[in-house]
């Protein structure tokens, strides 16, 4: 290992072991990278596909300047931020409005403080905020909730962190709840189904798996997100939209449903080399028609879109100088 990298992996750690030990886990950051991993989600979710995608254009590039791309199941954005800025991870997939809180240590990430060295890649399909319930609870709004058995997602994914801050909004804690079940999505839907819980909650893109699942194998509804509080909630924070959840994408659910949502974003360290950034970014954008064909979520992405939308750190130098080469910035 050069002196460099040690001291480009130094900058994580305050001893050299620890640098050491940092540098097996994700190698040197002070170099273009010759592998990276982008922390996902689960399995069931759009993330995993976000990541699969992105390493599959990756993989493909041959030459002086391949890179290896590995894109695991994690916790989801929370873990994905947290271990960007541990550099464990040298990417990861995260909701628009977690991002903005990591860069600004808030919320959750309020006892780590501001993460000044996070950067942003480029966004990739909207996430309603999405509400589903079983035809028999009786559950026709959000309201309906209360006194019910609720899986409000497992520590560390978006879909916890953001049923949080709806909860906050709503002046609700967990004992509202019959039960508060902490699944991750991989195995919620099942829930829902064998009736140990009567809603989910789930922050992704559409048309997804999971929320198939539920509506295809045990009748469940979308459930309608929309109220006063939901209101203030949205006109107070600009990661925040409302959008829809498209109507006929699952079975029983005809009509579109109001609710509010984010972007999935991609992120990473400043410290990750601009010529490893270039490289990732140019594979999804020159082959931007293969990523499309990657999952349904991903059909409609425009490219000046991508760069712009659900972006509060600051793009990351390397794709920057990308976007700036191809007229998008």
């Amino acid at each position: 290992m050069t002196g460099d990298a040690v001291k480009g992996i130094g900058r994580f750690s305050g001893t050299l072991v620890q640098a050491l030990f940092a540098a097996l886990l994700c190698g040197s950051l002070a170099v273009e990278a010759a592998e990276v991993t982008i922390g996902t989600g689960s399995t069931s979710g759009v993330y995993y596909q976000v990541g699969k995608a992105i390493c599959r254009l990756v993989n493909a590039g041959k030459g002086e300047h391949s890179i290896a791309c590995k894109s695991p199941s994690t916790a989801g954005s929370i873990f994905n931020l947290e271990n960007v800025r541990k550099g464990t991870l040298q990417l990861g997939v995260a909701q628009s409005d977690w991002q903005f809180h990591a860069l600004n240590g808030t919320k959750r990430f309020e006892s780590a403080g501001p993460d000044k060295k996070l950067r942003a890649l480029f966004s990739v399909h909207g996430e309603p905020f999405t509400v589903v319930a079983r035809r028999d609870s009786g559950i026709t709004s959000f309201d309906d909730l209360k006194g019910m058995r609720v899986n409000i997602g497992n520590p560390g994914s978006g879909q916890r962190a953001t049923m949080e801050i709806v909860m906050q909004a709503k002046g609700w804690d967990k004992n509202v709840f019959s039960l508060a079940n902490e699944l991750p999505a991989s195995q919620q839907s099942l829930a829902l189904c064998h009736d140990r819980v009567q809603a989910m909650v789930y922050t992704v893109g559409h048309p997804n798996a999971s929320v198939a699942q539920a509506a295809g194998l045990c009748d469940a509804l979308i459930v309608e997100v929309s109220d006063p509080d939901i209101d203030k909630l949205v006109n107070e924070n600009p990661y925040y939209a409302y959008t829809e959840v498209p109507g006929g994408v699952y079975p029983g659910n005809p009509d579109p449903v109001v609710t509010f949502g984010v972007k999935a974003t991609v992120v990473a360290s400043a410290d990750l080399n601009d010529e490893t950034v270039y490289r990732i970014v140019e594979a999804v954008f020159d082959n931007i028609g293969d990523f499309r064909k990657m999952h349904p979520a991903f059909g409609d992405l425009d490219p000046a879109h991508m760069v712009a939308d659900g972006l509060s750190a600051p793009l990351h130098d390397g794709a920057l100088k990308y976007y700036r080469e191809k007229g998008l910035k």
